[in-house]
């Protein structure tokens, strides 16, 4: 199991290291040529209890050789094949006698690459469209004719290389689904891999255990035994400070370092004034009095405000607070320690949104744009002292709560909805100040206690408030003028954060909330709701 540690001087995982850790297991690797849903294959793959992992598009196929992979999939991207700095693969991929998988842009790649033609679509094709299946065995194994599959294309392949065959078409796409049963190599111009496409799974299952085969070991036991086993080589003796935030990430590092080095922990909570409210005081008497695990409480919410004050921009926000949170840490450590490393609970999703990848090194062009940094792998200085290490930095969140269970956390911390590191200070649009914190703090708990009354809180990904203080409007209270500051509602579901719809809530919920949070949050007088999914927003509106 991959459970990289890195130094801020050098802060990419090779993957040399990373083949050492799981070139045991059957494993599938994922070329990333800018998709949104790149991630959401490994996910659908790890789903099949087969590990998986994404790799830039120009990752030479030496190096992917060196993972060991029991099959390759190449995803889909913005990109055209024929545009002249289009994001290609090292052609040495296709001689690596491994099945490969061509998904969307991956099979028009793999098309043009081998002989084939791809060229403009005459009909592009965007959403659901029926799959005829020609040829039902194989990849299309369980796969229903007629099937819902999810398209998003623009250019569509005109003629398949030589050995290849149709497996499926669509009303617009001749080649849907395409096959060289001989080379084991397959293409589909839809993607699988959302949950739109009806038969998705069962297709990435033939791929994964039929195609491939490979077998069922990626599971949550093996991922701790292995876990443990990294953390303590890669220890030691030495000493683990750990940034503990309260969440299901921060609390499931905790145990799983405390399980591997027992006292060689040390848990740091760091009060940086954007907690919810009474959340601090819980943290700490849950981890001392029922885990038996010391924290180390930092108030620190004057140092925190002043390093916001005055900024609007949210990048600068996020960077700010991540300066700050690094500068604390090495402040305290120096009365606790020594340390030799920092852990965090970094995972794979945060790793992807904050990242500078896929940029081509042949033509400096980036394919996959950066959405934002996370204060846990952004803006962290270049002469960090500590070590990083980061456990769940290959988990998604649901492979993180399954950890969390089998290590024996309580429901109230592994169903806990996810919340951002940098806290209340991205629900606040705007300049953050303390007055703006408690309108937040109290406008929040009224949606969390009401989320929970009416027993939604476990079909939601995320419910909260955000609160806009540079907009004010008239109102009208007890007969007198108001112009006071909007909050907006914000519920989502998701499955990992990647990609999420807003709920729809029911009406007498939103009205409860709406009603109490006039009344009761001083400063508020009307309450809006964001009804955006992700993408094309994100969750949280900073």
């Amino acid at each position: 199991m991959v459970s990289p540690t890195q130094t801020l001087s050098d802060p990419d995982s090779s993957i040399s290291d990373d083949c050492r850790s799981i070139s045991s297991r059957p494993t599938i690797a994922i070329l990333d040529f800018g998709s949104q849903y790149s991630e959401l294959i490994a996910r659908r793959i790890r789903e099949t209890q087969v590990y998986s992992e994404v790799f830039p598009f120009y990752t030479p196929a030496a190096d992917i050789a060196k993972f060991s992979p029991k099959g390759i999939i190449l995803s889909g991207g913005p990109n055209s094949v024929y545009d002249k700095h289009a994001p290609v693969c090292d052609p040495a991929i296709w001689d690596l006698g491994v099945p490969i998988l061509g998904v969307c842009y991956g099979m028009q790649l793999m098309v043009q690459q081998l002989g084939g033609k791809v060229e403009t679509a005459e009909h592009a094709e965007y959403g659901k469209a029926s799959l005829i299946i020609d040829d039902p065995t194989d990849l299309l194994t369980n796969v229903d004719d007629g099937a819902t599959m999810w398209m998003s294309h623009g250019d569509s392949v005109l003629a398949i290389p030589d050995g290849f065959e149709i497996l499926a078409h669509t009303a617009n796409t001749p080649y849907a689904a395409i096959a060289n049963a001989k080379t084991k190599m397959y293409g589909v111009q839809f993607h699988p891999e959302v949950v739109h496409s009806i038969g998705g799974i069962a297709l990435i299952r033939n791929f994964v255990y039929h195609i491939c085969d490979c077998e069922p070991t990626w599971t949550t036991d093996t991922f701790i035994e292995e876990a443990i086993r990294e953390v303590r080589a890669q220890v030691g003796d030495q000493r683990v400070l750990l940034a503990l935030s309260g969440g299901v990430d921060s609390s499931t590092l905790a145990f799983l370092l405390h399980k591997a080095i027992g006292d060689r922990l040390t848990c740091m909570f760091i009060d940086q004034g954007f907690m919810r409210k009474g959340e601090p005081e819980r943290l700490v008497k849950l981890f001392h009095e029922q885990f038996h695990i010391p924290v180390e409480y930092i108030d620190a919410q004057d140092r925190f405000l002043e390093q916001v004050k005055g900024i609007i921009e949210p990048e600068a926000k996020r960077k700010r607070i991540g300066y700050e949170f690094i500068r604390v840490f090495e402040t305290e450590s120096q009365r606790l320690g020594p340390f030799d490393f920092l852990a965090q609970g970094t995972l794979y999703p945060d790793v992807i949104e904050s990242a500078d990848t896929n940029i081509d090194p042949a033509t400096g062009k980036r394919v996959a744009v950066k959405i934002k940094s996370h204060h846990n792998v952004g803006g962290l200085p270049p002469n960090l002292r500590f070590t990083l290490i980061e456990p769940l930095r290959k988990l998604f969140k649901d492979e993180v709560r399954k950890v969390g269970t089998a290590l024996g956390l309580p429901e109230e911390i592994v169903k806990r909805q996810p919340f951002p590191g940098p806290g209340l200070a991205i629900r606040i649009i705007g300049e953050i100040t303390l007055e703006r914190l408690e309108i937040l703090r109290d406008a929040d708990l009224i949606v969390r206690q009401e989320v929970n009354r009416f027993g939604l809180y476990d079909h939601l990904w995320q419910a909260f408030a955000v609160l806009l203080p540079t907009i004010k409007s008239v109102g009208v209270m007890g007969d007198q003028r108001t112009y006071a500051f909007p909050v907006v509602l914000r519920f989502v579901t998701s499955e990992d954060g990647m990609t999420a719809d807003w709920a729809k809530v029911p009406y007498e919920v939103l009205e409860v909330i709406s009603n109490r949070i006039v009344n009761e949050v001083k400063g508020v007088n009307r309450v809006v709701l964001d009804i955006t999914s992700k993408p094309p927003g994100t969750i949280e509106w900073e």
